[in-house]
């Protein structure tokens, strides 16, 4: 008995079908808005700033990775084969960015190569600083968490280490005025981590986000030293200022300024243009959207439980 193979039952798709299809999506792409880039500048591309992130994390965090050997005695030859590539993957990327930011607003004057190799430049040079500063931080986490063994288990497993270091970069670039790419890196990292942080926020040093799961830090935040925050807080904004047209006014401050040495427990949600005040401590669930001073505490009341005991069947 002849066995029946699958393809038998497969027929081609209708040409008359496809033709009308092809010509129903085409007529979707006559416009330039929103999710067309037809006959447009290359833009920065994923796979290439994933790349970048890569070379960051091997050179802020050298040998954890795996990708690359080190030994004290070669690493400086190591570093600046990394270097060397990160520069040429940072200028081309970094350069569609600002070509493509030209071309959408039709700029008569616009210096790509100038804005490249200064925010290039700038980047590079932040990476010793960006290094110091992330010792700080690891050392906050070893300190803040109980069930931390190591420094090197922090480097090599808690999200919040990377979701910090990578902003860092992305905030610098945030502040050089590159088009697409900081939050192309934040919204990568984010999808790794659960920890989404704007890269326009500022945070300061020592800062430990344990677990991190759900955690929200908007764009005009301002975070002080040595703060810590637990999973799903959300440091957001009240309300959108507008314009006389109603618009919203994009970069107006907005969110919460966290001074130094405050923690903030899971499930908070802080919310506007308001400052914690220095030491203070924000409970478990709390909705905040006043101010409060130095040495502050904020908790709710306890929830009313009931325990139902169910009889036990014999």
């Amino acid at each position: 008995m002849k066995k029946c193979c699958k393809t038998e039952f497969l027929k081609p798709i209708d040409k008359d079908y496809l033709n009308d299809l092809v010509n129903s999506i085409c007529s979707t792409y006559k416009d330039t808005q929103g999710i067309n880039h037809i006959e447009g500048f290359n833009m920065p591309l994923e796979q290439n700033i994933l790349s970048i992130i890569d070379k960051l994390l091997e050179i802020v965090f050298p040998g954890f990775s795996g990708t690359h050997r080190f030994s004290i005695n070669t690493i400086a030859f190591s570093i600046g084969n990394i270097l060397t590539d990160l520069h040429d993957e940072l200028f081309e990327q970094l350069f569609f960015a600002f070509r493509y930011n030209c071309s959408r607003d039709k700029c008569e004057e616009c210096d790509v190569h100038d804005f490249t190799a200064h925010a290039v430049k700038r980047l590079m040079d932040a990476i010793p600083k960006v290094r110091e500063t992330m010792k700080i931080d690891i050392a906050a986490a070893y300190e803040g968490d109980p069930a931390a063994i190591s420094m090197d288990e922090i480097v090599v497993s808690y999200p919040g280490i990377k979701a910090i270091t990578i902003q860092r970069f992305a905030h610098l670039l945030y502040h050089e005025k590159v088009p697409l790419i900081p939050r192309m890196m934040t919204e990568y990292v984010h999808s790794i981590t659960g920890i989404d942080i704007h890269p326009g926020a500022h945070l300061g040093e020592g800062l430990f986000i344990d677990h991190g799961t759900g955690v929200v830090i908007g764009e005009t935040a301002k975070i002080g030293n040595n703060v810590k925050i637990y999973q799903g807080v959300t440091l957001g904004a009240l309300s959108f200022p507008k314009d006389a047209c109603g618009k919203i006014i994009k970069g107006a401050q907005r969110h919460p300024t966290i001074e130094n040495n405050v923690t903030i427990y899971s499930g908070a949600t802080v919310l506007g243009n308001i400052t914690i005040g220095e030491s203070s401590i924000i409970g478990g669930n709390v909705w905040l959207t006043e101010a409060t001073p130095a040495g502050a505490k904020v908790i709710t009341d306890p929830p009313s439980l009931k325990i139902i005991h169910k009889k036990m069947l014999v």
